[in-house]
Formats: C-alpha cells, structure tokens, sequence
C-alpha cells in the first residue's frame, strides 16, 4: 500500500494531470494520493497559491476582487476543458473560490490559510473527478473527514496525535482516495495550514497514519543529486540516503523535499522514494532508516550562504561555570536561535542566520558579552557560507575529513571553522561565501570523480 504525493510542477497543466492518472494506475497500490495546488506552467506563469495571496490581499484591502477570482476560476477551468471534465465541477470550484470573499474579515485568524488552501482543496476535487471519468475510481477526501485535525497555529499547524487513528481508518475505502495537501482542520472547524512546503508534511502524515509500505514524493526532478546540479555539472543521483543522511543535506541547502516532512514518515518507519512525474521509471532516491548494503563514505555534499559567527574571547574562559549558558540565554531572550557552535578553551563561535541578526540585537549582544559577562574581545563576522560533507559511513573510513581539508587547501579555500558532530553524519565546514561555489566543487571532484567536472 502506497501513500503518493504530486508537488504543483506535476499538476501544473492537463499534459501534466495525464501524466499523474498513468503513474497511478499503473500500479493498483497507490491507494492515496495527496495534491498540491496547481503550479506554474512556464517560468513567465503564475502559481495559484500565489494568485490567492493576491486576492487575499486585495480582499481585505477592501478592494475590486473580481479580476482575481477570474483568473483562478480560468486557470482551473483550462484544465477542466481540456481534460473535457464538464461544467459540474468547474461549478463547484467556481463557487468555493468566490465563497472565500463572503468570509469574515474582523476577527478571523484563520482567514489567510483559508484562502491559501483553497488551490489545493480544489484541485483534489478536479483530480478525483478525472480519476473516475479515466477509469480510476476515485473519491475526493476533505482533511477534516480524513481525520486530519492540527493545532490552532495558523501558518504553522502541527498534526495531533490522535488523528493517526482517525486516519488509519482510510485503508477501508477501496476508492483512490485523493486528499488536499498542505492543511488540516482544528477542532473548532477551521482551516490551519502547515509551514511552507505542506503538501510534502500531508504525505508523510498520512503515509504515517494509513501504516503504508512506501510514501512516494513525485516531482520534477529525478531523485536527490549528490551536489547541486547549478554548481557542479552533471552531478550523479544518489539512489540510497538514511533518514540522517537527508536531514542534514537539506539543512545545508537541499530543497527538493521540506525536511519537516520527514518527521511523520520517519517516526512511522516508512521508507520514502523521491521520484519525477516527468520521468517515472527512474528510481529516484529512497529514503530509508539505515543503509542495507555497502554505500559510499560520502553520500552528498551540500552548500547554504547567509551566515554570520558571533566570536567570543575570554581568558580562562573554561574555568567559568556556567558561561555557555548565560551566552546562550542572551540569544533566547532576544530570540535568536543559533545554529552551531564551535569552542576552543578560551575562545567560543555561534554561528547564526544572518536573518537572525538585525543592527539592533546586534548593539544589544555586544553590549551585554561586554557588560555582563566581561569578555575581552567579541566580533561579528559576516558573509560566511556552511558546506556539508554527508554520509553515515564516514565513521568507519578513516581519512575523510583529510583528504576533504586537503581537496579544499589545494584550490586556496580557507577554513573558517571546522565542526563535527558525535554520530558523525556530517562535516560542517564553515568558508567565506565567495569561495562556496569552488569549495563543493573540489568536494565533488575528490569524493565522487576522478577529472574536473
């Protein structure tokens, strides 16, 4: 039993929905398929969650939304046409779009995610509508009669534990059920969405609820590359990754899947596959809790900018109970979270996003290291880019970690910062952002080719 999920891209056009109805009923097992809303078909398009921002906005700005409604209801209905779907469901569609401007703006927390939703919900129903005109039968399933019930924290819900049971009860339809991504209901009946990329959090939800021997995440590339295909050309697809292994690659930059997603699917131990709509019979990439045979040392490499390092000096930093803490209670009351932190025995780096850090707080955390904890030196260091050198079996290969630092020292890239954790998944380099680029490209080159790429 199969759980799939199809991201905007893959339902972007008719063409695409084609494509989608093969994938699903060429095997009888993908028995729930969640949706997104549709995406853009060119780069000069529009997607439809962005198209409902604009007419949220103009909405409660109290301006004309009938230009707005047009365009979504045309964008649907250029699917619905060409897929020769009737006027029924374009109908229905049509009036839950122009239902959303009769909602209640004083007051309604929940109104944005309303809104927002509505390209995935509607999108379901045309699916499941297809589906069953294709000779797929199929049903539409809205998140609340799924069971699908989240916290009230608009923008940012997070499933309740006690919907799994409610959803596990899915595996008794023997329809495909097609089910809205990216939202959940609230017990008090209203719509919530889950951070960005919540369609992907949906899957693996429901993967997790139904007890699914696969969750199966199509979009429009094949699988996982071991480097970003924009730096290094060509880049090789990993075939294999653990759920560790994927964590840290798209904390470093991967962004073919929303690493919140992986939490639902991983705690239920279901094996994840990262496949192309365009492309099926590739294998893609799984996912999966450990590797079963024999893999690389290094699985991937990966590469994020916009990163700042407070550093702290102090003599005699180390004899000093309680310093760590009190730094890191400067940054908690500011509400900054902090990323990593290197030490030496009198000297200490926090690395943060540079989001992190407005003029403001900046002033306010000097101030108080000098002030409060009285140290002898603090400075900000800007423009600074983490790489990510990733595979849970470089612990048993002795000599990564040399040869990586030889294979940057040998294109001049010099180490900011070097940090590793205790379960050894990852390197983390810290290096001046404009040498990024150059240092996963020596990585690349060292670890998975023999010639320049």
């Amino acid at each position: 039993m199969k759980v799939i999920k199809f991201g905007g891209s893959s339902l972007a056009s008719a063409q695409q929905l084609i494509k989608v109805k093969d994938i699903v009923k060429s095997d009888p097992t993908r028995r729930f398929v969640v949706v997104s809303a549709p995406g853009k078909r060119d780069n000069d398009d529009i997607k439809v969650t962005d198209a409902l921002i604009k007419y949220y906005k103009a909405y409660t700005s109290d301006q004309d939304v009938s230009e707005i409604q047009d365009w979504i209801i045309r964008r649907y209905q250029s699917i619905i046409d060409e897929l020769n779907l009737g006027s029924k469901i374009l109908s229905k569609i049509s009036d839950s779009i122009k239902k959303l401007a009769t909602e209640p703006i004083e007051d309604n927390d929940f109104l944005y995610d309303t809104f927002l939703a509505a390209g995935e919900d509607n999108n379901a129903k045309l699916i499941a509508e297809y589906f069953t005109k294709s000779g797929v039968p199929a049903r539409y399933i809205h998140p609340k009669k799924a069971g699908m019930f989240v916290t009230s924290e608009p923008g940012n819900a997070r499933i309740i534990p006690s919907s799994y049971d409610k959803l596990e009860a899915l595996r008794e339809y023997e329809e495909v059920l097609v089910i809205p991504g990216f939202f959940g209901v609230t017990v008090d009946n209203q719509i919530c969405t889950f951070s960005r990329g919540g369609s992907d959090i949906t899957g693996s939800i429901v993967a997790a609820g139904v007890k699914a021997d696969l969750y199966e995440n199509f979009t429009d590339v094949d699988g996982i590359f071991a480097a970003h295909p924009g730096v290094v050309h060509k880049p090789h697809s990993i075939s294999e990754l653990t759920y560790k292994e994927m964590r840290e690659l798209a904390y470093a930059g991967f962004s073919v899947l929303h690493d919140e997603a992986l939490i639902p699917a991983y705690r239920g131990r279901i094996p994840l596959v990262i496949k192309n709509t365009n492309n099926p019979e590739h294998p893609g990439t799984k996912i999966v809790l450990s590797h079963e045979g024999p893999q690389l040392p290094v699985v991937g490499i990966a590469g994020d900018d916009k990163f700042v390092s407070i550093n702290i000096s102090k003599y005699l930093m180390n004899r000093e109970v309680g310093f760590g803490r009190k730094v890191l209670q400067i940054l908690e009351d500011l509400h900054i979270r902090w990323e990593h932190m290197p030490t030496g025995i009198d000297d200490m780096s926090i690395v943060i996003r540079e989001r992190e850090l407005t003029p403001i707080k900046e002033q306010e955390i000097i101030s108080q290291l000098t002030r409060k904890l009285e140290v002898d030196e603090v400075s900000i260091q800007r423009g600074l880019s983490i790489i990510m050198l990733v595979g849970e079996n470089m612990k048993s290969h002795i000599g990564v970690t040399a040869a990586a630092t030889k294979a940057l020292s040998e294109r001049d890239i010099n180490l900011v910062m070097i940090s590793q954790g205790s379960s050894e998944v990852s390197v983390m380099f810290v290096i001046e952002t404009e040498q990024e680029k150059k240092a996963v490209r020596a990585l690349y080159k060292e670890f998975f080719t023999e010639s320049s790429d």
